[in-house]
C-alpha cells in the first residue's frame, strides 16, 4: 500500500508539475510518455537512415559497375566518379543490419511501446522507476549517435556484417572497416546493451509490482504479455552479446587469442593461437536468435490487441495465446545452432537443432490459427491499424514457411548465405515486426499525441508499402534457390548468374518505390501532430486501461483513484450489454459471467 498512498501523494502534488521547464518536460523527461515518445522519434530517424543505406546497396546490385551521381554525393571518396567501392558496400550491408534490428526493430518498437502501454495498460502512474527509465533512453541515444558517427570515420564504418564474425571483426588491419569503425560499433552496442537491459528490468518490475486492484494475470491485454516476456528474453540473451563483445574488443586491442588462431596476412603468420571464431557464432546468435523474437513478440502483441479490437469480437484463444508466449520465449533459447550448419558442427548437434527449430513453428502456428480465428466472422473495421495487423499475420506466415526449410540441417547447406535466407529473415522478421510497429502508431497516435493520423494516407502507406516489400522480397527466394549469394556487391563476373540480373533490377525498382512512399507516412506523422483532427478519449472504442485516461497528457495517468479491473481485457460484443464493448473497469453486472477463453 505505501507504493499506493505515494501516488496519492504525487497526485495531490499535480499543481507542481505545471512548473515543469522545457528540459525536464521534453529533454531529461521521467514521464513514461514523453520517453516513448522520444524512442519513437530516434526510433524514426534511425529507421530513416537504415532504409536510405538499403536503397543505396540496391541500387549497386542493379546497376552495378554504372556512375550514380547519388552515390558520388552521398559516398564522396567511396564512390569516385560515382561508382561505388566494393568496402562501402559491404559498410552499408553491416549498418543497416545492425541500426534495423537493434536500433529500429528492438529499442524503436519495445522501447517505444513498452513504455507507453506498460503503466497505461495495468493502472500505473508511471513505470518503478523513472529515473532508470530515462537513463536506459538516453544510453539508446547515445549508441545511436556513436554508430552514426562511426560513418565518418576515416578508413571506413565497421564492415564485417551485422553479425561481426572474427577474423573480420577481430583483426583491426584486416579491412578498411576493421580499424575504428569497427571499435565504434562496439563501443556502440555495449551501451546500447546497457540500455537495453535497464530497460527490461524496469518493464519488469513494473508488471509484477505496479499492476491496479483486481488486474491479475490472466486479466492483462496480451500486449503486456508479449512485452512482459520480451523483457525476461532480453535479460537473458543480451549478457551473453555484451560478453563476445568485451571479448572481440579484448582480442582487437589487448592481444588475447579468444575468436583467433593460426591466422596468416600476406603469408606473414600472426601470433594469434588457440582460439575459435566458431566460438564466436555461439556466443553471437544465443543472442541472435533470442533476439529476432525480442523483435517480434512485441508486434504480436500489438497485433492481438488491434485485431480484438477492429474485429468487435474476443480474441481468439487467450490462453493459448499466453502460453504459446511462454513456449517461444523458452525454446528461442535453444535453437540458436540453426545458424551455424555450415560452420562444422557435429551433424548429430545439427539434428538436435533441427528438432527444436521444428518445434518452435507449433507456438508461432498457434497464434497465426488464433489470429486468423479471431477475424473469423468478425464486423472488421479496416482501417489502416486493422490492415497493418492483417499484413503482420500474411508476411510472418509467408516468411515462417521458409525457415522450416532453412531449420532442416540437410536443407539449408543448399541454400545457407544465398539471398533465400535474406528473404526469408526479412519477412518474418523485418517486415512483419516492421507492420506490427506500423500497426501500433497507427492505433496508439491518438494516446500519444491526443490527435488522429489521416486515414487516407494510411491507406496509401499500407497498400504500396505491402506491394512493395512482397515485390522486393518474394523474387529473393528464387533467386537464393538459383544459388545467389548474399553480400556479393556485384554479380557480373559470375556468367552463371548472368540470368538474375533482371530479376535484381525489379526488386531494386520495388524497394526504391517502396523506401519513397514511406515519405506519406513520415508527413502523415510529423504533420498530424500540428494539425490532425483532435482525438476522443476511446476512438477505437476498446475496452483496456489506456482509453480510460484523458486525452490530455498529464502527470500520474489518471486524476484522481486509478481505476480497479473487473474483468478481462477481451469482453467485445458481449451478450446482455447495450454496446459491443465493456470496458475493464466496468463492474460485472448481477449474474454476469466472467469470459476468460
Amino acid at each position: 500500500m505505501s507504493a499506493h498512498a505515494d501516488t496519492h501523494a504525487h497526485e495531490d502534488d499535480h499543481g507542481h508539475h505545471h512548473k515543469e521547464t522545457f528540459v525536464t518536460k521534453y529533454i531529461f523527461s521521467q514521464d513514461h510518455k514523453m520517453i516513448a515518445k522520444q524512442y519513437l522519434v530516434t526510433g524514426t530517424i534511425m529507421g530513416v537512415i537504415g532504409v536510405l543505406m538499403s536503397m543505396m546497396f540496391r541500387m549497386q546490385i542493379a546497376w552495378p559497375e554504372e556512375p550514380n551521381v547519388l552515390f558520388e554525393a552521398l559516398l564522396g571518396k567511396w564512390a569516385p566518379d560515382g561508382v561505388m567501392d566494393a568496402d562501402i558496400y559491404l559498410a552499408l550491408v553491416t549498418i543497416h543490419g545492425t541500426i534495423m534490428v537493434f536500433f529500429v526493430l528492438t529499442a524503436g518498437l519495445s522501447g517505444t511501446f513498452s513504455n507507453l502501454l506498460i503503466p497505461l495498460q495495468i493502472g500505473a502512474r508511471d513505470m518503478a522507476s523513472g529515473f532508470l527509465n530515462m537513463v536506459s533512453y538516453w544510453l539508446f541515444f547515445l549508441s545511436s549517435v556513436i554508430m552514426v558517427i562511426s560513418l565518418f570515420v576515416e578508413a571506413g564504418p565497421a564492415a564485417a556484417g551485422w553479425t561481426i564474425y572474427p577474423p573480420l571483426s577481430a583483426l583491426p588491419m584486416a579491412q578498411g572497416g576493421s580499424g575504428m569503425g569497427m571499435t565504434l560499433w562496439l563501443v556502440s552496442m555495449a551501451i546500447f546493451i546497457a540500455s537495453s537491459l535497464l530497460g527490461s528490468l524496469n518493464y519488469i518490475v513494473t508488471v509484477i509490482n505496479l499492476r491496479t486492484k483486481g488486474m491479475s494475470m490472466t486479466r492483462l491485454p496480451l500486449t503486456i504479455w508479449a512485452f512482459f516476456i520480451t523483457a525476461v528474453i532480453g535479460v537473458i540473451s543480451f549478457p551473453v552479446l555484451l560478453s563476445a563483445a568485451l571479448l572481440l574488443i579484448m582480442d582487437r586491442s589487448f592481444g588475447t587469442s579468444f575468436f583467433l588462431s593460426d591466422i596468416f596476412i600476406q603469408g606473414e603468420v600472426l601470433h594469434y593461437q588457440g582460439g575459435s571464431p566458431v566460438l564466436f557464432e555461439h556466443l553471437f546468435w544465443f543472442l541472435g536468435h533470442p533476439e529476432v523474437y525480442i523483435v517480434i513478440l512485441p508486434a504480436m502483441g500489438l497485433v492481438s490487441e488491434i485485431m480484438a479490437s477492429n474485429s468487435r469480437k474476443p480474441i481468439f484463444g487467450y490462453r493459448a495465446m499466453i502460453a504459446s508466449i511462454l513456449a517461444i520465449a523458452f525454446l528461442s533459447t535453444i535453437v540458436w545452432g540453426h545458424h551455424m550448419f555450415v560452420s562444422g558442427m557435429n551433424p548429430f548437434l545439427g539434428s538436435v537443432f533441427t528438432f527444436t527449430t521444428l518445434l518452435i513453428a507449433i507456438p508461432s502456428a498457434v497464434k497465426a490459427f488464433n489470429w486468423i480465428t479471431t477475424l473469423w466472422k468478425g464486423n472488421l473495421q479496416m482501417n489502416p491499424a486493422m490492415l497493418f495487423s492483417i499484413g503482420f499475420v500474411s508476411t510472418f506466415i509467408t516468411g515462417g514457411l521458409t525457415g522450416i526449410i532453412l531449420g532442416d540441417s540437410a536443407l539449408d547447406i543448399n541454400v545457407h548465405d544465398t539471398y533465400f535466407v535474406v528473404a526469408h529473415f526479412h519477412l518474418v522478421m523485418g517486415i512483419s515486426a516492421l507492420y506490427g510497429m506500423f500497426a501500433g502508431i497507427y492505433h496508439w497516435y491518438p494516446k500519444m499525441f491526443g490527435k488522429m493520423l489521416n486515414k487516407n494516407l494510411g491507406y496509401i502507406h499500407f497498400w504500396i508499402t505491402a506491394v512493395c516489400a512482397y515485390g522486393v522480397f518474394f523474387p529473393m527466394h528464387f533467386i537464393g534457390m538459383a544459388g545467389l549469394p548474399r553480400r556479393y556487391y556485384t554479380n557480373s563476373n559470375f556468367p552463371l548468374f548472368d540470368d538474375l540480373a533482371n530479376v535484381n533490377v525489379i526488386i531494386t525498382i520495388f524497394a526504391l518505390i517502396g523506401g519513397a512512399v514511406q515519405i506519406v507516412y513520415l508527413y502523415n506523422f510529423f504533420s498530424s501532430i500540428f494539425f490532425g483532427k483532435k482525438a476522443t478519449q476511446n476512438p477505437w472504442k476498446s475496452t483496456t486501461l489506456e482509453w480510460t485516461a484523458p486525452v490530455e497528457h498529464m502527470h500520474g495517468n489518471w486524476p484522481g483513484e486509478i481505476p480497479h479491473v473487473y474483468r478481462w481485457a477481451y469482453d467485445y460484443s458481449k451478450p446482455g450489454h447495450d454496446v459491443d464493448f465493456v470496458p475493464q473497469n466496468i463492474p460485472l453486472k448481477d449474474g454476469e459471467e466472467e469470459l476468460q477463453h
